[in-house]
């Protein structure tokens, strides 16, 4: 079976009637129902570019794309909608419009999956709000609802999550998740968020600085050096998913707990300068309980903050 969206030497970019400007190069790829896919790599590299070409909104400089129409493709893009007095329930409705004939009648099969769009992505209340009295997180959602009332096999979303809070960003993250496993949607997301791709993408679309893209599991371009070469991380270490730390102060703990307070507490004194080491003569003790308390010798503290102004008191950093 063939995947819903694919290409066969795609290159992609500008032309002009003097020269072009390749972007990507000979690219066959494809993307498999059930599957999320994050596009990833360097700020002004062409994500953008290559999803307008695969949506078909841009011309391809040379190769094919398999699977382009408007009832094929739902397209969320990071353009400002100029028509902002408009309701929300009015947005949605646009996505079932390559399906009307031209006296624009919506059916109650089109007003069913308008309203079904709208609970996919919980913005019920929103129905009748103006799109410019949304939020930008909420702008966002009623355009994944707009895309989903097109019922289209293949998503394709150019950073749905830019501007957001965190909240937003996860709750947008694990909804295109769900699509994508619950009904078998092919979704492709052109994303910077690192960390939130590293944990929701099924795959990485990974562009690299000779014009190729490189497929794989997250998992695996983070442990072959992929994502470090691409990205050339200045102070973060990918494989620990942290910021690395100098340890100036000179002083070594250990560290006896579990869980997540073991993990914060590590990160606490590696971030104020402490080296956490497997053996030290200086033991903190981490207890877990209705609230974490930690032990240093005969003291106790409730709080991290309290321990470690404990310790810069008795000089030992």
């Amino acid at each position: 079976m063939n995947p819903p969206l694919h290409t066969q030497h795609l290159s992609v970019g500008y032309s002009t009637e003097k020269n072009s400007n390749q972007l990507f190069t000979h690219l066959n790829l494809n993307l498999n129902s059930g599957e999320l896919v994050c596009f990833m790599g360097p700020n002004g590299i062409g994500k953008s570019t290559l999803l307008r070409t695969l949506a078909g909104l841009q011309k391809p400089l040379s190769g094919e794309i398999k699977g382009i129409d408007s009832k094929s493709i739902g397209l969320v893009l990071t353009d400002r909608i100029t028509t902002t007095n408009m309701t929300v329930n009015e947005l949605v409705t646009y996505g079932r419009y390559p399906y009307l004939d031209w006296s624009i009648s919506l059916s109650d099969s089109d007003k069913k999956i308008i309203e079904d769009s709208i609970d996919q992505v919980r913005i019920q209340h929103l129905r009748e709000k103006k799109l410019y009295e949304l939020s930008d997180g909420q702008m966002q959602m009623a355009m994944i609802a707009r895309a989903l009332a097109q019922q289209t096999p293949v998503l394709l979303l150019d950073e749905p999550t830019a501007h957001l809070d965190l909240n937003n960003r996860v709750e947008i993250m694990n909804l295109l998740r769900s699509l994508s496993r619950n009904e078998g949607k092919a979704i492709l997301v052109a994303t910077h968020e690192l960390d939130l791709a590293l944990q929701t993408a099924d795959l990485i679309w990974l562009a690299t600085n000779d014009k190729k893209i490189k497929i794989g599991m997250p998992e695996d371009l983070v442990l072959d050096g992929s994502f470090d070469e691409v990205f050339q991380f200045k102070g973060f270490d990918l494989k620990t998913g942290k910021v690395q730390h100098e340890a100036h102060r000179g002083v070594t703990v250990q560290l006896m707990g579990e869980g997540h307070e073991l993990l914060w507490t590590k990160n606490a004194f590696e971030r104020c300068g402490y080296d956490v080491i497997e053996k030290s003569d200086r033991v903190i003790y981490i207890h877990r309980g209705e609230k974490t308390t930690w032990q240093l010798g005969g003291n106790s503290f409730e709080s991290l903050s309290m321990l470690l102004s404990f310790l810069a008191l008795r000089h030992l950093g």
